[in-house]
């Protein structure tokens, strides 16, 4: 088997056994699922509680000294919900065709694994794609098919995955057993529709087993300077940048993953990914989590974010819809997404993965948290390996229309109108397709010495209160700190759903106001810096907005409204 240093990685993590020079499941194991996979007449599993019984005995069954017990009430949470609150047609359904093909698709990992391991490295031409345990500072991506995803889905759902060693590697819970745990041990409705979320995806994939891939990359902003790369910035890149801002969208209705543009949708999650998606949390990224179930494929094998760090996922398909949020969270039936797929057979679904500033309280005015807050948003919206494709043949400025990519000579950084490519959208992308792309997309201008770049259908960012709910964020510094990074990062335009908040309200207009007056990244920075240095001294208790616009702003006895636009 190739990729041996990457299996090495995984090793710890998965209830197979190495077998010579492949992987394979104990002999009790293999026999316990091909019992359940021959249906319930013959495995006589027919019910929550059997089903756990059976599940309990493969865990038994498996040679992995480091599987922890099971959450205490885990039974009790597979008894309700496929005895008491599904309908009898939906529960033999469950055990009568679903349970089998799931058997039938663990008997099949070993397989599945094998094949990913022989053809990661050849998936594109030499670059590294094996599934791996991508660690802390490590910058890389895995591909993985969607059979693959959905048999550690079914190893997640069978709680099979070794837990011991994850808290130490910083990994998030995989299993599902508290899932479950939950619905019983404090039922809710919500709960109950996560749940059903999960297992309408077990069905729609036993029934037609989706094809293609998906992608899964940790995005790194180097703390260290490194030639042709983007290092962590200090306050000072902000501060000086005279990057345009870019165009500013509001969308007062309407959701982030409902939207058709091919932006790259922003996840606002927990630095341990998909939060509590696997436990009781029913907020923005859970909800992701629950409608798009391959992404959690990524808690597998990627550890916890570092102030430095994002998680780009590309190609989950959707397949439920709900509605409500949170408490009212409630799963609405089948899903059919009709996303096309790109040339790396991924569902055009791309999703970024920054952590907010948790308990932000007065502290998210200090300035070395407004740069922790754009350096993260920055480092997700940002793709190092176009960022440097564009710096690496342009050292003196380069025309592209009627706008100009400079090169700061201190910095070494392109600070002006710096272009972003729609595809391919993810670092390794760019590394596979460069030399093509440079052939086919630079063009010599009528200036000379300059050279001229054709792009077309570039991605911009799709976003909303990124760490204003329970992580207490200030809504109106928060959607000007990601207009700051998208602009920094090159993307040509926010898609900014306000979900009704009304504090954002007059985003819009403000946007509209500091547009016309021709901003750049740092006269937006520097402003927000005043602004917060302003408020955590107590010197102002205005929002963002009123402080920024007061001339702009009439207040009545019940709230600010911003009259006479620009």
């Amino acid at each position: 088997m190739d990729n041996r240093e990457d299996l090495k990685s995984m090793l710890p993590f998965l209830p197979l056994l190495p077998c010579s020079s492949n992987l394979c499941w104990p002999s009790q194991v293999v026999k316990s699922l091909e019992t359940l996979s021959k249906g319930p007449l013959y495995s006589e599993v027919d019910s929550g509680e059997l089903l756990f019984n059976a599940i309990s005995h493969i865990r038994d069954s498996l040679a992995v000294p480091s599987l922890q017990p099971l959450a205490p009430f885990t039974h009790a949470g597979h008894a309700l919900f496929f005895d008491e609150l599904i309908s009898r047609a939906e529960a033999a359904k469950w055990f009568g065709d679903v349970v089998p093909a799931l058997a039938n698709l663990l008997l099949r990992l070993p397989s599945l694994l094998e094949s990913h391991y022989q053809n990661a490295d050849n998936l594109f031409n030499g670059v590294k794609t094996g599934l791996r345990l991508l660690g802390s500072q490590e910058a890389g991506i895995v591909f993985l098919g969607k059979e693959l995803v959905a048999a550690l889905l079914t190893c997640a759902l069978f709680c099979l995955f070794p837990a011991s060693d994850r808290g130490s590697k910083r990994l998030p819970t995989i299993n599902f057993d508290h899932l479950f745990e939950n619905l019983y041990e404090s039922y809710s409705k919500k709960q109950e529709d996560k749940i059903k979320c999960i297992t309408h995806y077990f069905e729609r994939i036993c029934s037609s087993m989706p094809e293609g891939f998906v992608s899964f990359e940790r995005k790194v902003l180097p703390l260290e300077q490194l030639p042709l790369r983007v290092s962590y910035p200090e306050a000072d890149f902000w501060s000086k940048s005279v990057v345009s801002l870019c165009a500013f969208e509001v969308h007062s209705t309407g959701f982030i993953e409902d939207q058709s543009n091919g932006a790259l949708e922003v996840d606002f999650a927990n630095k341990y990914l998909g939060g509590g998606a696997l436990h009781s949390g029913c907020v923005q990224e859970e909800i992701r989590f629950m409608i798009n179930p391959e992404l959690i494929a990524g808690m597998l094998f990627l550890p916890c974010m570092e102030d430095n760090e994002a998680i780009e996922i590309v190609g989950a398909e959707r397949f439920s819809n709900y509605t409500g949020y949170a408490s009212s969270f409630c799963f609405l039936g089948d899903h059919v997404d009709k996303r096309n797929v790109d040339s790396f057979r991924r569902c055009k679904t791309r999703i970024v993965a920054i952590d907010a500033l948790c308990n932000a309280g007065m502290r998210q005015y200090k300035c070395t948290y407004l740069l922790r807050e754009a350096n993260k948003a920055f480092c997700g919206f940002l793709d190092q390996s176009n960022y440097e494709h564009h710096k690496r043949p342009f050292q003196d400025g380069v025309s592209q229309g009627s706008q100009c990519i400079q090169t700061d000579k201190d910095t070494n950084v392109v600070v002006k109108d710096f272009p972003m490519d729609e595809a391919p959208s993810t670092s390794v992308e760019i590394a596979m397709n460069r030399g093509e792309y440079i052939n086919q997309a630079i063009k010599y201008s009528d200036k000379k010495g300059s050279w001229c770049l054709d792009h077309e259908d570039k991605i911009s960012i799709a976003t909303g209160n990124w760490g204003c709910g329970a992580f207490g964020g200030d809504p109106e510094l928060k959607s000007m700190i990601q207009w700051l990074a998208a602009s920094q990062a090159g993307r040509p335009s926010i898609l900014y759903y306000t979900f009704g908040i009304k504090s954002l309200q007059n985003l819009n207009q403000v946007c509209q106001w500091i547009l016309s007056h021709e901003w750049t990244v740092g006269d937006l920075w520097n402003m927000l810096v005043e602004y917060s240095s302003q408020r955590f001294n107590k010197e102002t208790d205005l929002g963002f907005f009123a402080w920024l616009l007061p001339s702009l702003f009439a207040y009545d006895a019940k709230r600010s409204t911003l009259t006479n636009p620009p």
